[in-house]
């Protein structure tokens, strides 16, 4: 493996931190290899734009930057306007296809939407739509694994929610062989 670079953007309050945290700690802690998180948003808690970047590779992680854009994972439009540019042209876009509406910027990469609030709706939680996404892109890229991606999302949620978000993961998951 070499240097994997994704960047995880949309609103405050969409899981776009914690999405970025799980990749980071499916890779380093449950797949055994390097990897780093930067964070930027807005002062405003929810709400504002937000983006994570993580940095995954066999190797120590010298620098934390994204340089050549692998993954963006955009859930919202103004994320995916921002970033969309910084896509390598050999790179995967992953959007939710109900709030994002890819254009030119894109088109040399491979493209796969899923309808990521809708199946977190289904479930009864929206808020789950960040690991619906995580499931999804797992199965889409394979930076991480798919088991350490759902051993990072069980260590990572709170304990009353393990369950839906393993429902979230493996429905996104299972959505991109739909």
């Amino acid at each position: 493996m070499s240097r994997r670079e994704i960047r995880v953007t949309g609103y405050g309050g969409q899981g776009v931190i914690m999405t970025g945290y799980i990749f980071g700690k499916a890779a380093a802690i449950y797949d055994g290899v390097h990897s780093t998180l930067t964070q930027s948003f807005g002062p405003e808690a929810r709400g504002s734009a937000c983006a994570a970047a993580v940095v995954i590779d066999e190797e120590f992680v010298d620098y934390p930057y994204l340089q050549d854009t692998e993954v963006l994972i955009a859930l919202s439009r103004e994320g995916y306007e921002k970033y969309a540019d910084q896509l390598s042209d050999r790179g995967i876009l992953i959007y939710d296809e109900d709030l994002v509406t890819p254009d030119e910027r894109t088109r040399g990469a491979k493209e796969f939407g899923i309808p990521a609030t809708r199946i977190a709706e289904e479930l009864g939680k929206r808020i789950v739509q960040n690991i619906v996404v995580v499931g999804f892109a797992t199965a889409a890229t394979g930076v991480v694994g798919k088991e350490a991606a759902k051993q990072a999302v069980e260590s990572s949620v709170p304990p009353a929610t393990v369950d839906l978000n393993l429902q979230a993961f493996e429905r996104g998951y299972e959505h991109f062989g739909h």
